[in-house]
C-alpha cells in the first residue's frame, strides 16, 4: 500500500495535498507553469492510476482534493472534457504509446478536448450515427456533421465516434478516434443559448484526416469505448459528486490562458475559503445555499411552501451525497461498482436541476422573470434594484432543460437502470442484428 492510500484510510488526504501546496503554490506562475506542477504531481487527476498522473484514490477522497485546492486559494486543475472525459477513457482504452501521447497533455493542461458524438439524427440513438471514417492508407478520412459539441470552438482535440463499417450491425460498426480539431476540414460553428452563451457548436468535418494510431480501443470497437466516456460523463456531471475540479482558467492552445499570471485565477493569490459559489462547492449545493439566502432577505422563506422545496431541495442533495458514499465504501469493501449508480446521479441531477428551475424564480418574485445578457443589461436591472446575485438564479431557470438532455436523456438512463441492472425485457429491436445500411434512417 502506498503511503497516499495509506493516509487516505486515515482521512488525512486533505493533509497531503495541503502540505504539498504550501510548498509549491506560486501565484506569480503562468497558468501553464503552475498546471505541469500540479499535473505532474498526481493532484490534478487524483483518482487516474499512479503509473498514469494520479494517485489512485476514490471519488470522494478525489473530491476532496479539490475542496483542498480551493480551500488553499490555489487555481484548480484544468477543467473541461479532457479531465472529465478523455483522460479517464484513454487510461480504460489506450495503447501505453496513447496513454504516454495524450494523458499528460491532458492534466497539465496543454490541450483541450471536446465531445463529437452527437449528431442531428443521431442524439438518443447515438448509435445511428452516420459520420463515416474511411481509412486511406495509414491515415482516415472523416466526413460528417456533430451537433452539440461543449466548448468544441477552444478544443484542440475531439473524442470522435465515426461509422467506420456500415455493413455489420450498427452498434458493431462505430470506431473511437482523437482527431485534431486545428486542421483544414474541420469548422466549428458556436449554437447561441437562451442564456445568451455559446458552450455549445456544431461542428462539420469534411475531408478531415485522423492517423490511424489515434484510433482508440480498437477498429469497429467503438461503441464500448464510447460507454465508458459515457459512464464517466454520468458520473461526473451527475448530483453528489461535486463538481469543484472547474477550473476559472481555460485549458489548451486556444482560449490564451496558459501565459496568463496564475493568481489573476483567483480571488486574492491567497488563501480563500467556500462559500456560496465557491470552488469547494457544488453546482448545486452552491446554488441550494444562494436560494436560501436569498429567501431570507427578500422574506419568501416566510412561504410554507418555499420553505418545504428548500427542505426538499437539501434532501435531494444530501441523499446524492449519501449515494456516493455508498459507492465508495463499496469500493472500500471490495465489491465494485453499485450497478446502476452514475445513471442515478445523472437522474438525481435532473430532479435536483427542475426543482431549482421552479423554486428559484418564486423566490424571486417578479424578478425571477428578467435576465441580463450583456453588461449593460445588468447595470440597469442593478440601477432597479435587482439582487445581482439573482442571474446565478435566472441562469439556471434558464440553463435548465439541457441537463435532462446531455449524458444520455433521463429516459435513457431509466431504459439503462431498467435493462442493465434489473434485467427487464428490451423492446423488439432488429438494430443489433440487421447491417446498419438497411435500416431505416433517423431524421
Amino acid at each position: 500500500m502506498t503511503d497516499t492510500a495509506a493516509r487516505t484510510r486515515t482521512g488525512d488526504v486533505t493533509a497531503d495535498v495541503t502540505a504539498w501546496l504550501e510548498e509549491n503554490w506560486d501565484p506569480e506562475l503562468t497558468v501553464g507553469e503552475w498546471w505541469e506542477r500540479l499535473g505532474t504531481s498526481g493532484w490534478a487527476a487524483p483518482t487516474w492510476p499512479e503509473d498514469w498522473y494520479g494517485k489512485g484514490l476514490a471519488r470522494e477522497d478525489a473530491v476532496r482534493v479539490q475542496r483542498a485546492i480551493a480551500d488553499f486559494g490555489a487555481l484548480g486543475a484544468p477543467g473541461g472534457l479532457g479531465l472529465l472525459l478523455a483522460g479517464p477513457t484513454i487510461v480504460t482504452h489506450g495503447t501505453d504509446e496513447q496513454r504516454e501521447r495524450y494523458l499528460r497533455d491532458i492534466v497539465t493542461g496543454k490541450k483541450a478536448w471536446c465531445q463529437l458524438f452527437s449528431e442531428p439524427g443521431a442524439g438518443s440513438d447515438l448509435a445511428g450515427l452516420q459520420t463515416k471514417a474511411v481509412q486511406d492508407g495509414e491515415e482516415w478520412i472523416v466526413n460528417g456533421q456533430k451537433v452539440w459539441t461543449s466548448g468544441g470552438h477552444v478544443a484542440d482535440l475531439g473524442m470522435l465516434i465515426a461509422r467506420t463499417d456500415p455493413d455489420v450491425p450498427k452498434h458493431q460498426g462505430i470506431t473511437y478516434f482523437a482527431l485534431e480539431m486545428r486542421q483544414p476540414g474541420v469548422e466549428v460553428r458556436p449554437l447561441r443559448e437562451m442564456t445568451g452563451r455559446a458552450m455549445f457548436n456544431e461542428v462539420f468535418m469534411t475531408d478531415a484526416r485522423v492517423r490511424d494510431d489515434a484510433l482508440i480501443g480498437g477498429r469497429n470497437n467503438g461503441w464500448a469505448v464510447a460507454n465508458t466516456t459515457l459512464a464517466h460523463e454520468r458520473s461526473g456531471l451527475g448530483a453528489g459528486g461535486g463538481s469543484a475540479a472547474a477550473s476559472s482558467a481555460t485549458p489548451g492552445t486556444v482560449a490564451g490562458d496558459l501565459d496568463r499570471r496564475v493568481g489573476d485565477f483567483v480571488r486574492t493569490g491567497g488563501r480563500r475559503r467556500g462559500g456560496v459559489g465557491g470552488a469547494g462547492s457544488s453546482m448545486f449545493g452552491a446554488s441550494e445555499q444562494l436560494m436560501i439566502q436569498l429567501a431570507q432577505a427578500n422574506g419568501a422563506a416566510k412561504d410554507p411552501s418555499v420553505r418545504q422545496d428548500l427542505v426538499r431541495l437539501h434532501s435531494y442533495n444530501e441523499i446524492a451525497r449519501y449515494m456516493n458514499l455508498r459507492q465508495k465504501a463499496a469500493k472500500a469493501a471490495g465489491t465494485g461498482d453499485i450497478p446502476g449508480a452514475g445513471n442515478i446521479a445523472k437522474l438525481s441531477m435532473s430532479r435536483i436541476v427542475r426543482l431549482s428551475r421552479d423554486l428559484g424564480p418564486r423566490i424571486l418574485g417578479a424578478a425571477g422573470t428578467l435576465h441580463a445578457y450583456t453588461g449593460e443589461q445588468r447595470e440597469v436591472l442593478g440601477a432597479a434594484g435587482v439582487n445581482p446575485a439573482a442571474a446565478i438564479v435566472t441562469e439556471l431557470t434558464l440553463f435548465a432543460p439541457a441537463p435532462t438532455i446531455y449524458g444520455g436523456t433521463d429516459e435513457v438512463q431509466r431504459n439503462i437502470i431498467g435493462e442493465r441492472v434489473l434485467g427487464l425485457p428490451k423492446e423488439p429491436s432488429n438494430d443489433r442484428t440487421v447491417p446498419f445500411r438497411d435500416l431505416p434512417k433517423n431524421g
